[in-house]
């Protein structure tokens, strides 16, 4: 772990020295970790947490907000289970071996590449406050009682507060999260999740 904390600095180091010439250079890239639950409801559980590598770019600045576009690759380490084995109704298909399977724990691991959009509004030198929204294609490798495996999407709603240490920026975001199919395959109520995420990125 340290020696990829350190290739990641050297990167960034490196990345600064050719950027450095430019210096309203509009990118930034960092790094976030989240975690969450789903809200309460006596259906099911779901904990996960996930890692994001983040590319900003700002496309536009006014007098009072900024606005920057990002790209989000993400793995995300869920668990699940069933807990009121009736939502798997008898008209279902060998329900009874479903609902046995279903109501185990189960690690669940998701894919996704997010593409998001940010206002963001800065509060003196230092500080500023977004908003994020973010949409993307995700593939995920466990069936459940709420979501079939292979492909879905992912969406995310975020508030932030950063703030800004030299070309270092610091991001914490309480955000809400959706997962589903959108239809395309049988099993499509989806996961509900609120979650804390935490970022550094660098400014180049």
């Amino acid at each position: 772990m340290i020696k990829k904390l350190l290739y990641f600095l050297l990167f960034l180091l490196g990345a600064n020295a050719i950027f450095a010439q430019d210096k309203n250079s509009k990118i930034a890239i960092g790094f976030d970790y989240g975690f969450g639950s789903e809200f309460n409801n006596g259906n099911y559980t779901f904990t996960n947490h996930f890692y994001k590598v983040q590319l900003y770019y700002k496309v536009k600045e006014t007098k009072h907000f900024q606005y920057e576009i990002l790209v989000q690759p993400e793995v995300n380490f869920g668990t699940h289970q069933l807990l009121n084995l009736y939502f798997v109704k008898p008209e279902t298909p060998d329900y009874i071996h479903k609902r046995e399977e279903y109501t185990q724990l189960k690690d669940i691991h998701e894919y996704v590449l997010n593409l998001g959009f940010l206002i963001r509004r800065p509060i003196g030198e230092v500080f500023s406050i977004y908003v994020l929204g973010s949409i993307g294609p995700m593939i995920t490798d466990k069936e459940t009682e709420r979501m079939s495996n292979g492909f879905a999407f992912a969406d995310v709603l975020a508030l932030g507060v950063s703030a800004n240490v030299n070309q270092f920026r610091f991001d914490i975001r309480p955000s809400v999260r959706h997962v589903s199919n959108a239809g395309i395959n049988s099993e499509n109520e989806g996961y509900n999740t609120k979650n804390i995420e935490i970022g550094v990125s660098y400014c180049l």
